[in-house]
């Protein structure tokens, strides 16, 4: 392991002794004494760089006072436009930010467009209020719009301060004043979370140590057997996924050691996005005693291990993975695509999530993959998989299965070369299997469709079905992509 990573792994286990003794503090000790560690931890690790952080928060902060009702998309320019000179400032003669500063920046940037959206919606409902002279109750609505010092305590606060998960404002709110917070498991919880990380561990130290990925960037390696090359991107993203999976299953349980981020069972809360229904947390019965609640961390999980390795489609896959990020991407990039199309939105979303991991070309040639492979996989699931008896379908499955790991194989040797001429010469050296693969399944399914029948049921179906409105239309699309 590098010195980055052990430092990284030292901070992910310090955040679980952290968290018990914030579980059951003060709203004020919350917000100051955990907005105090993160800064203490953003000072150490990113030193005089920890000044792009205030720069952009100061920024999102001109940008709410100035225009609170629209202000989400200047919210967004400005953050990512600030990403670019970031990535950028040795151009200007600015040392080069250390790790530990991208990855606050990064988090930073998600959490203040998300912030920059909360306050939008908070004046789009007091504006109803207004007009209907009545009070709604809208669930994840943030109460006031928050001062400067209060987006400084958000910001810095040490929760996935450098590793996730994302979390909005409304979360922080809401952990900062939890109710009945004793009441709520940590220990059994964590403990089940914590279970798999062990062997995640020795597998990514036995597998890393066999498999380097510096051994791909040499001309010995390109001298080896084809067949050889192309296993090597198995194991390379095997550790990818590993090292992955310990660091999300630690900050998970750093969450979980601090309650931050439980809500109950019944306010059915998505991952990053928090409570999706209303919900109440000190329920009585009849006779006055308290309901017992059942809580979850969903709001903070943000990997499904088993979905990431046994989904059968790409785009499961991506839902399982860095599942925080993507409710952002979804919530905030996907349903905005300038054009509304399941094909240009995905591009689009995989574009805007390449920039934000930075400005590495292997970034952009892997995120734009993934439009082909969804495009390919459609097309055989709409031309094939339907006409198939169900022991077909099994195996249909299976065979999906199999090239869906063996895209996100191909995919992540682009993430982790990160240059274009590391990136391609790789995939010139298995002759661009996985893009000829995907284009050969695309123009197959395209082709099976045009002769797959339509049963009367579903022509009948389709007329009577009603056409739904632009924002109803987006929602479902969305939710079916993500």
């Amino acid at each position: 392991m590098s010195p980055d990573e052990l430092t990284y792994l030292a901070i992910l286990i310090c955040s679980i002794p952290v968290g018990f003794l914030f579980k059951n503090a003060s709203p004020q000790v919350k917000q100051l004494g955990g907005a105090a560690v993160g800064l203490l931890l953003t000072l150490i690790t990113c030193q005089i760089h920890v000044l792009h952080s205030v720069v952009t928060i100061i920024g999102i902060w001109l940008i709410l006072k100035l225009s609170p009702r629209s202000c989400h998309f200047l919210a967004l320019g400005w953050t990512f436009t600030y990403l670019l000179f970031f990535r950028t400032v040795t151009y200007f003669g600015i040392p080069v930010p250390t790790p530990f500063t991208n990855a606050v920046q990064l988090l930073l940037t998600l959490k203040l467009v998300s912030l920059a959206n909360e306050v939008q919606e908070f004046c789009r409902s007091k504006k109803q209020e207004m007009t209907s002279f009545s009070k709604h109750s809208v669930v994840g609505v943030i109460p006031s719009i928050p001062s400067l010092a209060e987006i400084f305590f958000y910001s810095y606060c040490y929760v996935g301060l450098m590793t996730g998960p994302f979390y909005r404002y409304k979360t922080y709110y809401d952990w900062l004043h939890q109710l009945d917070s004793p009441s709520i498991p940590s220990w059994k919880p964590l403990i089940t979370r914590l279970k798999p990380a062990p062997v995640f561990g020795v597998l990514f130290l036995l597998v890393s140590y066999y498999f380097p990925l510096d051994y791909v960037k040499t001309d010995e390696f390109y001298d080896s057997a084809f067949l050889f090359r192309l296993f090597y991107m198995v194991p390379i993203f095997f550790v990818f996924r590993m090292r992955f999976y310990v660091a999300w299953i630690f900050s998970e349980c750093g969450c979980i050691a601090a309650a931050f981020g439980a809500y109950p069972v019944a306010a059915k809360s998505r991952s990053g996005g928090g409570p999706t229904v209303e919900y109440s947390v000190l329920e009585r019965n009849t006779d006055g005693s308290k309901v017992e609640q059942q809580y979850d961390y969903e709001t903070v999980k943000n990997i499904d291990c088993y979905g990431t390795d046994f989904c059968v489609k790409v785009k499961d896959g991506m839902r399982y993975w860095n599942m925080s990020v993507q409710w952002w991407l979804a919530q905030y990039i996907y349903k905005n695509s300038p054009v509304k199309s399941f094909v240009f939105g995905n591009a689009w979303t995989m574009l805007i999530s390449a920039y934000w991991h930075g400005i590495h070309p292997g970034y952009y040639l892997s995120f734009l993959t993934i439009p082909l492979c969804l495009a390919s996989e459609g097309a055989m699931e709409f031309g094939l998989r339907r006409r198939l008896s169900d022991s077909g379908k099994m195996v249909f499955d299976w065979v999906h299965w199999f090239l869906k790991m063996r895209a996100y194989d191909y995919m992540c040797m682009g993430f982790v070369l990160l240059t274009f001429s590391d990136t391609v010469r790789y995939w010139r050296s298995i002759y661009f299997l996985i893009h000829v693969v995907a284009v050969f399944i695309l123009i197959t399914g395209w082709i099976l469709s045009l002769n797959a029948p339509r049963s009367p049921k579903s022509r009948q179906e389709k007329a009577e079905i009603k056409p739904e409105s632009p924002q109803q239309e987006t929602k479902q699309e969305n939710m079916k992509q993500f």
